[in-house]
């Protein structure tokens, strides 16, 4: 199992303090790395608040803005020096892989502070900076404790204080364009095909794209795309279109030649009268 849980001061949780009063009864309370991973695996189908932030132009968002294609969720702490940077990089390439793959447009990723106090939207716009994310259609956004409370809670995602910050659960959760919670991803450091497969299932499972014909292309380039790890990006393998035709050519040869052996056994004349 990966080693979800981790320290961004130390790099592994050790022993945990109590959670914050808010954590329901079903929130692990101890270090128990099952009992949180099963607690952030009920949150897979639950629908996500329409939550409120600011971004880092101190301009208002709301969760419900991004609803129509898949949202990628990661949350950090800014005063974190260790391991959500290497989350937020480990990211980085991701939906750099993703974006190359699917297409700038098809998803949209937020990063979201839950350290309320200090992720405001200036330390998240200097932290974006830090990190050097510049890539299309990934926000990084501030909240309120009332906010993040709820929100943590929806996605099934853990943390608390430690004696240098926070403990928290090293997760990357992945929504559907309905604002449901369809994959986690855990760990700090972790492939991309890990965020790229779950954009693509929930890009092959549109059923609206199959109207055009366009949309049926695009649906056969996203079928026949795989991950190369020496490339580092998905590439499109032509030997799976080639083998489709050829299969699907052999299959219509011999559904001819049944048809026409078929219509020719009922055109044969009888023979002759038996005496």
């Amino acid at each position: 199992m990966v080693r979800a849980f981790t320290s961004c001061w130390a790099g592994a949780l050790a022993l945990c303090v109590a959670l914050p009063s808010f954590a329901d009864d079903t929130t692990p309370n101890a270090f128990d790395s099952e009992a949180a991973i099963e607690y952030s695996q009920s949150a897979i189908g639950r629908e996500v608040g329409n939550h409120g932030f600011f971004d880092r132009d101190n301009d208002a968002v709301s969760l419900a803005e991004f609803r129509g294609k898949p949202l990628v969720v990661n949350l950090v702490y800014t005063s974190c020096v260790h391991t959500c940077p290497v989350i937020v990089q480990t990211l980085h390439r991701a939906v750099e892989v993703a974006q190359d793959a699917l297409g700038a447009e098809s998803f949209s990723v937020v990063t979201i502070g839950f350290d309320s106090d200090d992720d405001t939207p200036s330390r998240m716009r200097a932290y974006a900076k830090g990190q050097g994310v510049d890539l299309p259609g990934w926000r990084f956004l501030s909240a309120d404790q009332e906010t993040i409370e709820p929100l943590t809670v929806d996605l099934g995602f853990i943390y608390f204080p430690s004696p240098r910050g926070f403990d928290h659960l090293a997760q990357t959760t992945v929504l559907d364009a309905e604002g449901r919670v369809f994959r986690q991803i855990y760990g700090s450091n972790f492939e991309p095909p890990a965020l790229v497969e779950p954009l693509k299932a929930l890009a092959l499972g549109d059923t609206e794209g199959l109207a055009t014909f366009s949309g049926l292309i695009d649906r056969v380039r996203l079928f026949c795309t795989f991950y190369d790890p020496s490339r580092d990006r998905y590439s499109f393998d032509y030997s799976v279109v080639i083998g489709i035709a050829i299969g699907g050519l052999s299959l219509s040869l011999i559904g001819v030649f049944l048809v026409r052996s078929w219509l020719g056994a009922g055109r044969r004349p009888a023979g002759p009268p038996v005496t």
